[in-house]
């Protein structure tokens, strides 16, 4: 056990370490003192037709949202006439109708959320032209949201959010394709496969044969992980070898989903001037990172207890790969799932009840503990709005960030935003349960079942993708609401916290005095994370204690389901 907590500690600081090294070549990009690929850049503005004038917050979601739009529709088409597409060695016909919209919104949204099986539904063509180059976009939309919201922070009185076609396509040119092209490196190096093969035969020690897909793994698996989308170019995504070979490649994996979410803070603290703001989010996000970290290793180290005295005590190792062991598995269940991303290395479907709230909670919270590329700092920044105001109302002052007045305005906006999550989940479950459709996607009866059930809508409404691997979600309705709750969960916090940023831009930054609450001490940062932890559970906990804390008090009593 010491051994797994001292290798937890070293994730976390070489984690912080990568964060601090990755911020100020960041800075340098967004602002746009990074000119080694100048001439490709002016080549895509020309051929775009994009000036690269600023626009307003509204000009700003409305490029993003024809974006998004223009993304959807290509992939969609990609995948229905995937049967006459080249690059189609397996043979594969078009996914059907609703599936084909649900993976075309998942891919959109950066939540990579799949209800079919990689190697047996996808062509090399979809899986390259159709889904890596959303991992690309989409991360890059995230990201570049994420830099506009923080430049309406850092400027004392501004009308434009900076370009997003320029963002865009900076994010992808100097952050995404170097950074995808490493990690691919790095996992080539460690076994993963990279081919337009379509499949080799394999010879078992039994004599059996058995089939094993190819394909461009590698370069997929990059863009996966990098960008935090987590859809797996195998079924069973990265508990597959070829995806995730070794001990070393499970830990570059874990570094590599969250490097850019922990850049954000630190880049955040340049772009205002004030490193000390930076520090006292990340400190917020490392902190509410261990705790999930430790309980769920914890819940999973105590074992089944309805095997006491029947097996040797220790972890179930059911559903876990037992190359990676306790300790690289609850690392990589809880990395990616703070985190958008929703690879996994293991089935989450399977964990003990306990340890499998957790991943739940992780994202029910709003993938705001680190979080998704961009999208986690941006949705960090509406818990510092309702913080600040808070810490306004305890003062008896009226709430400042940074300088600039948190008012009605802000206020309204985002707790316009803490509705998204309870709409997505609880409402869209709902109507899956009175309508019957739950009952008939779920594997297990009782609480696990009902898990089972809030993990996909949280999983789609977080942008994460993974899920409770009992959940059949192919369904025309799943395919359509699981599709919603994504579109809700990515374009219910891009459009509120852009209207944010567009409103502070616009204010001038007053100079603190001594009644100013700061926000970059210890106090503010403790403030932070109780007002996270406290919104989180007031919406939540009923249905958690019918979900997994009823299945663990159950288990504990002698009763299984």
């Amino acid at each position: 056990m010491s051994a797994d907590l001292s290798y937890f500690a070293l994730f976390l600081a070489g984690l912080t370490v990568l964060g601090l090294a990755l911020a100020p070549w960041m800075a340098r990009v967004f602002d746009g003192r990074v000119i080694l690929l100048a001439p490709v850049e002016r080549a895509l503005y020309r051929a775009a037709g994009v000036s690269g004038a600023g626009q307003r917050w509204t000009g700003y979601a409305a490029a993003v949202l024809a974006f998004n739009a223009a993304g959807f529709v290509l992939l969609y088409l990609i995948l229905r006439l995937q049967g006459w597409l080249p690059l189609n060695p397996q043979g594969f016909g078009a996914m059907e109708a609703s599936q084909a919209f649900n993976t075309a919104v998942s891919f959109m949204t950066n939540t990579n959320w799949q209800s079919y099986g990689g190697e047996t539904a996808l062509s090399h063509f979809s899986q390259m032209a159709g889904l890596t180059v959303q991992n690309f976009v989409s991360a890059a939309t995230g990201i570049a949201v994420a830099v506009a919201v923080i430049r309406g922070l850092a400027a004392r009185s501004a009308a434009d959010l900076g370009n997003f076609w320029v963002d865009l396509t900076r994010a992808t040119l100097y952050l995404l394709l170097p950074g995808a092209i490493l990690v691919a490196l790095l996992l080539l190096w460690q076994g993963v496969p990279q081919n337009l093969a379509a499949s080799v035969t394999a010879t078992t020690l039994e004599g059996a044969q058995r089939v094993i897909a190819q394909g461009p793994v590698a370069s997929q698996e990059a863009i996966k992980l990098l960008g935090i989308n987590g859809g797996g170019f195998f079924n069973v995504n990265s508990a597959h070898p070829y995806e995730n070979p070794t001990a070393l490649s499970n830990l570059i994996e874990c570094l590599s989903i969250l490097a850019i979410p922990a850049a954000f803070p630190f880049l955040f603290g340049r772009m205002v001037g004030d490193r000390r703001q930076g520090w006292a989010i990340y400190a917020a996000m490392a902190a509410l990172f261990a705790g999930v970290l430790l309980w769920a290793y914890f819940a999973e180290a105590a074992g089944n207890p309805l095997h006491a005295g029947i097996t040797e005590p220790g972890v179930s190792m059911e559903g876990k790969e037992t190359r990676f062991g306790l300790a690289g598995t609850v690392l990589f269940e809880v990395v990616t799932t703070v985190a958008s991303c929703g690879a996994v290395n293991a089935m989450h479907d399977s964990l003990m009840a306990l340890g499998g709230m957790i991943p739940l909670f992780n994202m029910l919270l709003g993938e705001i503990i680190y979080g998704g590329v961009g999208a986690g700092f941006y949705g960090m920044v509406l818990y510092v709005v309702l913080t600040v105001f808070l810490a306004g109302l305890m003062v008896g002052r009226t709430p400042e960030w940074l300088g600039k007045k948190i008012e009605a305005r802000e206020m309204k906006l985002a707790a316009l935003t803490l509705l998204v999550m309870p709409l997505g989940v609880l409402v869209l479950s709902a109507a899956s349960i009175l309508t019957g459709n739950a009952q008939s996607a779920v594997q297990d009866a009782g609480p696990h079942g009902l898990t089972e059930l809030i993990y996909a809508y949280t999983s789609g409404t977080a942008n994460n993708g993974s899920a409770f691997a009992g959940f059949g979600a192919n369904t025309v309705w799943h395919n359509a609401l699981i599709g919603l709750a994504m579109l809700l969960g990515r374009w219910g916090y891009i459009i509120p916290v852009l209207a944010i940023a567009g409103s502070l831009a616009g204010k001038t930054r007053a100079e603190a005095t001594a009644g100013t609450f700061p926000t970059h001490g210890v106090a503010f940062t403790v403030l932070l994370v109780v007002t996270i932890l406290i919104v989180g559970a007031l919406t939540f906990l009923p249905v958690l204690a019918l979900g997994p804390i009823a299945e663990h008090v159950s288990i504990a009593a002698g009763q299984s389901f």
